[in-house]
């Protein structure tokens, strides 16, 4: 019997963008955040505008890479970009507003830190962030986008870094290997420490050992 062939890998292309761009008559960056999920650190969000004639090789969505190849992309992708930016929301902060109006708001100081404004964003997922300027929404767009999967990989690389200052300066928790997400590790250091400052305290886990302790 003939084997069912199974569907190529597509990749993120500028088509999107095109069409804003020629509708908006202006830059269109792409918006992604990494980190909604994890038990610690901050939220990030990159923005990105990426110039069409000198576009990076190899840009997919960051979950779709290595950590080596994502490392090589970010300085491929802040050296050609028109503009990049990076933002962060606080744990304080996710926990005082909660992790979507916090995401919006790192979202927002990428946008801003961009040197070039832009009229339009392409922003992954289906959530209607406000945003200083028009966005469009994009459901799986680090996928199907080259400037939001340009945006995700920026994200990513700069959360992770910013982790592994985060296990310098609380060791115990495994914050370098696992980033802040539930891991064995992680589950193991808060069972032995307690939560540490760079901990979600609105998170469940979190707000459990604080009640119990």
């Amino acid at each position: 019997m003939a084997k069912t062939p199974t569907n190529p890998k597509t990749f993120p292309t500028l088509h999107l963008e095109t069409v804003l761009i020629r509708r908006v008559k202006g830059h269109v960056c792409g918006v992604d955040e990494a980190g909604r999920g994890p038990w610690a650190g901050p939220v990030s969000a990159a923005a990105v505008i990426l110039n069409p004639d000198d576009l990076p090789p190899g840009i997919d969505d960051s979950k779709a890479l290595t950590e080596k190849r994502r490392a090589v992309l970010e300085t491929e992708i802040k050296a050609r970009a028109i503009a990049w930016g990076v933002g962060f929301a606080s744990v304080e902060e996710i926990d005082d507003l909660n992790i979507l109006h916090a995401t919006g708001l790192a979202m927002c100081r990428a946008i801003e830190a961009l040197s070039v404004q832009p009229v339009a964003a392409l922003v992954d997922g289906n959530y209607r962030f406000k945003l200083p300027c028009e966005i469009q929404t994009v459901v799986k767009g680090d996928s199907l986008s080259l400037s939001i999967a340009a945006a995700s990989i920026l994200a990513k690389t700069a959360r992770d870094r910013l982790m592994i200052e985060l296990d310098a300066e609380h060791p115990g928790y495994g914050f370098a290997s696992h980033k802040g997400y539930n891991a064995p590790s992680h589950t193991e250091g808060l069972r032995t420490l307690g939560p540490c400052p760079a901990h979600r305290r609105s998170w469940a886990p979190i707000r459990a050992l604080l009640a119990d302790a």
